[in-house]
């Protein structure tokens, strides 16, 4: 339906990366939903490899993904009208409005962004004339001055569609007052004044010793604090989009039985498909980096998705994982890869168009009989199925590549009465190009359970909604709603 009357809309920009930016829009999405208004998410430009299928057949950040779940709205490449998923030697990779353009280097980027904002102000007017409330997120650092110029993310955007900003700082990393006070002093005046208001994030301890410093920094900025917003610990149970996420510690878990383990690669994708595994009190996720070895008492090796595939690639081997994948292999051990991780088990990757990086090709792990080359359209959908064992499946498929050979007679699963993926001839490998597989709790639970454990029975999909209601009930406790409301336009 189109509204009379455009949505009011606010945009939460951040003194640096991960300072809670998403988290907070989410929880906004949610408890401004819950008061009964039609919330729409939105992000001018993202930066991630995590990304998500719409429901118009395009890709957005992953993070815009949890921000409509939360508001209850269907994806849309609108809301994130412009992604880049970093590569290798090629840069970034661009998508705009769901559709991959094609390659761009840093530099060659700044120049790219001068023709992008008209469609970035097209996807945010559209989103507007459906919503009451559009909620609008900002990319790494609003005092980057020196990418100012042509900026589509922050204050270019902010200024081109005329709407008010709101500062968060992330008093958890120090300094949080030099961080809101020095962005105010740093910005062109003009710029300064689209902030309205400021939000400290990620408190610990006592509100009450903090509160000179909330006065301290308005005084210092002149912009009015929405409030102090505690720790909330349980934003670890949302799916996370940026790879920082990967490098939390590996803790074992006290009593698990099953041992999965995950090599982290440099141009790891879609890890969000690890998230269900973690929440498994009987799954011990053991994520291993370079310098390390994979357990020799691991249960599975799971390889998951890549944006550059043939660099992991080598980047696996260049880590010594293959050698200890085969011996996982030797000894027993069973394998899954997912999207690229598939392709990686292959005999062979090729790469003849530099669709990935420069053409070439590579010898693959050869754990399964099949080849990989990577061209053609990229392959953007939902799909459903059931896998080898006859267990019904949901998931996604978001890939380039053709995979072909004799393994693939022995189909992971059906989809649409079509064969999907390949199995090894003595069922201990498997490859699927599909994505949220373990999200699924009946492809969870089957699995957990062929690998010598059993699943909780968690409801994996509605443990995320339950968590989103309570981020929602912590913005209501701790954020001015009223206020920020009347801050937006």
């Amino acid at each position: 339906m189109v509204r009379v009357k455009p949505a009011r809309a606010l945009m939460f920009q951040g003194t640096g990366s991960d300072v809670g930016k998403s988290l907070v829009v989410a929880g906004l999405a949610r408890a401004f939903t819950l008061r009964g208004l039609k919330i729409m998410p939105f992000k001018p430009q993202n930066m991630s490899n995590n990304a998500a299928v719409t429901a118009d057949g395009g890709e957005i950040g992953r993070a815009q993904a949890l921000q409509a779940r939360a508001a209850g709205a269907p994806l849309s490449v609108h809301m994130n009208p412009v992604l880049l998923k970093p590569q290798s030697e090629v840069g970034a990779q661009v998508v705009v409005q769901g559709r991959v353009e094609g390659n761009a280097k840093a530099a060659e980027y700044q120049i790219l962004k001068r023709t992008l904002m008209p469609r970035v102000l097209e996807s945010f007017g559209l989103l507007r004339n459906q919503a009451d409330l559009v909620l609008i997120e900002g990319a790494g650092s609003a005092s980057e001055i020196n990418l100012r110029q042509n900026d589509i993310a922050n204050m270019g955007f902010a200024r081109a569609a005329d709407v008010p900003v709101v500062l968060i700082g992330d008093i958890d990393r120090g300094g949080v007052i030099a961080s809101l006070a020095g962005t105010r002093l740093v910005l062109d005046p003009e710029d300064a004044a689209m902030i309205r208001g400021f939000i400290v994030n990620r408190f610990r301890g006592d509100p009450a010793l903090f509160a000179d410093g909330m006065r301290m920094i308005g005084e210092l900025t002149g912009w009015h604090s929405v409030g102090l917003l505690p720790h909330f610990a349980d934003a670890a149970r949302l799916p996370a989009e940026d790879a920082l996420g990967l490098n939390t510690p590996s803790v074992r878990k006290a009593g698990a039985r099953i041992r999965i383990a995950v090599p982290i690669l440099p141009h790891i994708s879609n890890f969000d498909d690890l998230d269900p595994l973690e929440a498994e009190p009987d799954v011990d996720l053991i994520r291993v980096r370079p310098g390390q070895v994979i357990p020799g008492d691991c249960d599975l090796v799971l390889l998951v998705g890549s944006k550059a595939t043939i660099f992991d690639l080598r980047a696996l081997k260049a880590a010594g994982f293959d050698v200890d994948i085969a011996a996982h292999v030797r000894r027993g051990g069973r394998v899954l890869g997912l999207c690229g991780g598939y392709q990686m088990l292959g005999k062979a990757i090729s790469d003849p168009e530099g669709t990935e990086g420069p053409p070439g090709s590579i010898e693959g792990l050869a754990l399964l009989d099949v080849e990989t080359v990577l061209a053609g359209d990229k392959r953007l959908e939902a799909v459903a199925g059931a896998s080898f064992d006859g267990i019904s499946l949901s998931g996604y498929e978001m890939h380039i590549g053709r995979t072909t050979g004799a393994d693939c007679r022995r189909s992971f699963a059906t989809i649409g009465g079509n064969p999907e993926g390949a199995i090894s001839a003595d069922g201990r490998v498997w490859g699927t190009y599909l994505h949220g597989l373990f999200s699924d709790d009946r492809q969870r639970s089957a699995w957990l359970t062929r690998l010598g454990g059993s699943a909780s029975g968690l409801d994996y999909e509605a443990g995320v909604d339950a968590v989103l209601d309570r981020l929602a009930g912590h913005m209501e406790k701790h954020l001015d709603l009223d206020g920020l409301l009347k801050l937006a336009r």
